[in-house]
C-alpha cells in the first residue's frame, strides 16, 4: 500500500501553490470532474483536507462522517486563507505515526489508518492534476506521493466495485509516465483540456 512514513507535506504544498496561481477569473472554468467546476474543485479539496486531518487525528465527527457524494463543496469567501492551513494540518497531522494505525473514519467509512492515508495521497495528487489540468499550469506532484497514488489505483484497478469512487480505467500508450498511468488509472484521460 503506501509508506507509513510518508510525509504529505511536499504534495500539499505542490497543491497550495496550484491553488494560489488560480485567478478569480478560472472559478467557472470546467475540470476534468464532470460537473465540478474550478470553485467546486478548490471546495472539495478544503472539505476533504479537514476531513482527512481529522481522520489522522481520530477526532471524528461532520467532517470524517460527510459523504463525500453528497453534494459539491464550495468555496467560501476566506479559500485563499483557509486551503493553505487546512492542507498544512493535513501534513502535519499525518507525520504523527499513530495516524497510520489503528481505525479511523472518512467519507462516513471506517477504514485503517494507513488506508486512509493512501486515499489522501491519492486525493492530492489526482485532484492537483485536475486543478492544474483546468487552469493550465504546470504540475511536478512529489515523486513519492505519485508513486504511493499509481500504486494505490493500481490495486484496486480490477475491483468490479470501483464505479462508485473512480470511473473506468482510461487506457495508456505503454511507456506512458507514471503521472498519466495513474490519472488513467483514476478514470481520467491524461489527454484532457479544456477543450476537450
Amino acid at each position: 500500500m503506501t509508506d507509513t512514513t510518508l510525509d504529505l507535506g511536499p504534495q500539499t504544498r505542490v497543491v497550495a501553490r496550484l491553488a494560489a496561481g488560480v485567478t478569480d477569473e478560472q472559478l467557472a472554468d470546467a475540470t476534468p470532474c464532470p460537473d465540478c467546476p474550478v470553485h467546486n474543485m478548490l471546495g472539495h479539496l478544503v472539505h476533504l483536507s479537514a476531513a482527512f486531518r481529522d481522520a489522522a487525528r481520530k477526532d471524528l465527527g461532520v467532517t470524517t462522517d460527510t459523504d463525500p457524494t453528497a453534494a459539491v463543496p464550495d468555496i467560501g469567501p476566506g479559500w485563499r486563507e483557509e486551503l493553505p492551513k487546512v492542507l498544512d494540518e493535513l501534513a502535519e497531522a499525518w507525520r504523527d505515526p499513530a495516524a497510520w494505525t489503528g481505525m479511523t473514519r472518512a467519507g462516513g467509512i471506517d477504514l485503517p489508518g494507513e488506508i486512509a492515508g493512501a486515499v489522501a495521497i491519492d486525493e492530492l495528487v489526482i485532484h492537483g492534476w485536475d486543478l492544474a489540468r483546468a487552469t493550465g499550469q504546470p504540475y511536478d506532484p512529489d515523486p513519492a506521493a505519485l508513486q504511493a497514488s499509481h500504486d494505490f489505483l493500481l490495486a484496486s484497478a480490477d475491483d468490479p466495485d470501483r464505479g462508485g469512487i473512480f470511473g473506468p480505467v482510461v487506457p495508456v500508450p505503454e511507456g506512458a509516465s507514471l503521472l498519466d498511468r495513474a490519472v488513467g488509472l483514476s478514470g481520467r484521460d491524461p489527454g484532457w483540456t479544456p477543450e476537450s
